[in-house]
Formats: C-alpha cells, structure tokens, sequence
C-alpha cells in the first residue's frame, strides 16, 4: 500500500525536527530562562532580571576574556587560512596523479580520525621542557637548557589549535578549488593573463566561497575551544568557553554561566549570518 505524499513527509521530516528540538531548541531555551535567574549561594533561584547581563558589562575581566578568545580565534583561523589556501592550491592544480592528489588530502583530513585530546596534548608533549623542541635547541646548543618560554601562553594556544582546525579550513578551500572549471584558467592564459593574474582575478575570487566557509568553520571551532586553554593555554590563554565550564562547575553559578553561553552563541550567530551574506555577495558578484 502507497502512503499519502503528506504522510510520507511527515515520516521522514518527524525524526531530524524532533532531533532539533530536544537537543537544540529546549537546551538553549532553558540556557535563556536561567540567564534571568539569580544566584543563591549554594545554589540558585527562579527570578526575572538582568543582574547576570549587568554582571558581564560591568566587569572587565569577562570583557577582557571574550577579546582575547575573539583574539585568539582570528589568529588561528588567520594562520589556518595562510597554510591552507597554498596547500589545497597545490593539489588541485599541481598534483596530476589522482592517488598521491588523495595520498596528501586525506594527509590532512586523517588526523580528525584521532582524539581531539590526544592531539592536542600531543602538543603539550612537543612545547614542553623536555619535549621535542627543546630537545633540538638544547642539542644545537642554541639554548643552554630548556625553557619553559614555548608552553602556557596564547602562542602556544594559537599554534595547538591551528593544528587541530586547519582541516576545516583545507576541505572547503579544496571544494571549491576543484569545482573551478579548466576552461576559465585556459581562456585567461589565452587571453594573455600571466599565472599571477589569473590567480588574482580568477581562481581567487572563484574559490572565495570556500575561504569564507573555512574561515568561518575554523573561527568557530576555535572560538568555543576550551580543552587546549587547560592543557597548553595556561592562565594567559584562558578562553570564554573556560570562564563558562567554572561557573556551572566549581562556582555554582549556573544563571551567569547561561548568560555568557547565550552571548557566545549570538557572537556565533552573527559571525555565520555574516559569512553567509558574504558568501552570497560572492556568488551573485562572480556568478
């Protein structure tokens, strides 16, 4: 028996929409409701004012840490976008032979496969004083001991998360590196364009699209990053998303702690509605 058309959307529209809303709409709901409610030490109470959002204003130590994880985020994705554009460039357009042209992505996509944590305490191993790279200096005889200078700081932080997130930067980059058609770049070579020039005015701004996707990708992931600031960051690197897991842990403090989540998540929000008219810019500029 052939069920309805309607019946059959439902059946197939039921589970993703149920999905949705009990694990994303009621969560952030109740993160709403609480971002009104007060602290009652040990615990808190049901109220309606803005005492946590006045908190967040009024104290420059959550402003000082939301710029700096803004801060933090933009470096890496910046840093991530540097290594990764030249990279996905050279397999799509110098890599000729499909098997090492996957061999060299997968390279890139394979370490997500790993533990998020194993990788990035694979760093902790790598900085710390007797890791590798003091190791080296030590050996070279460019340092006369090891320091302690390359852990426990933003620089660390940036250079840990650079590693974990440039994936996300490469697979969107290559995407749309590769769905570029031959054609355009054979038409600027015979229109006399040298290779600078039809990577300026061709292949760039055709591959746009995916810088914006893995640039905003790439900020977020790191923008909401909290496990490398425990592990390498150290009280300099402390991150938003830190400041948001002590208030529901060892402070208590679940409304202020709601009040920040909701704040992170508009700053997200408004980042991808910016990514997304940007990207829409660029497809209606170059379409």
């Amino acid at each position: 028996m052939t069920l309805p058309l309607r019946l059959r959307k439902v059946l197939v529209l039921s589970p993703p929409l149920i999905w949705v809303v009990l694990f994303m709409f009621v969560p952030y709901t109740i993160l709403f409701v609480f971002s009104f409610w007060e602290q009652v030490y040990p615990t808190f109470a049901p109220a309606f004012q803005l005492g946590n959002y006045q908190t967040l204003i009024s104290d420059p130590q959550y402003l000082r840490t939301l710029l700096r994880t803004i801060k933090i985020a933009g470096l890496v994705s910046l840093f991530s976008l540097l290594l990764a554009y030249p990279y996905a460039y050279f397999l799509v357009h110098k890599v000729r032979h499909p098997a090492l042209r996957q061999t060299l992505y997968m390279a890139v996509v394979a370490p997500l496969w790993v533990s998020y944590l194993l990788r990035a305490y694979t760093w902790k191993t790598i900085l710390g004083t007797e890791g590798i790279l003091n190791s080296f200096l030590v050996s070279t005889g460019i340092l006369s001991e090891p320091s302690s200078i390359f852990l426990y700081n933003q620089t660390s932080m940036i250079v840990t998360l650079t590693y974990v997130f440039i994936p996300f930067m490469v697979m969107p980059i290559y995407a749309a590196l590769e769905k570029i058609p031959r054609n355009l770049l054979e038409a600027s070579a015979d229109l006399g364009m040298g290779r600078t020039a039809t990577f300026v005015k061709v292949t760039l701004p055709l591959s746009m699209s995916g810088v914006v996707a893995g640039f905003t990708m790439t900020f977020c992931l790191a923008f909401g990053d909290f496990i490398a600031a425990y592990l390498v960051g150290g009280p300099d690197g402390m991150m938003i998303s830190n400041v948001i897991a002590t208030q529901f842990g060892a402070s208590l403090n679940w409304p202020l702690g709601s009040a920040l989540a909701l704040v992170m998540l508009l700053i997200v929000l408004a980042i991808i509605s910016v990514s997304d008219r940007f990207e829409r810019l660029g497809k209606g500029t170059f379409a």
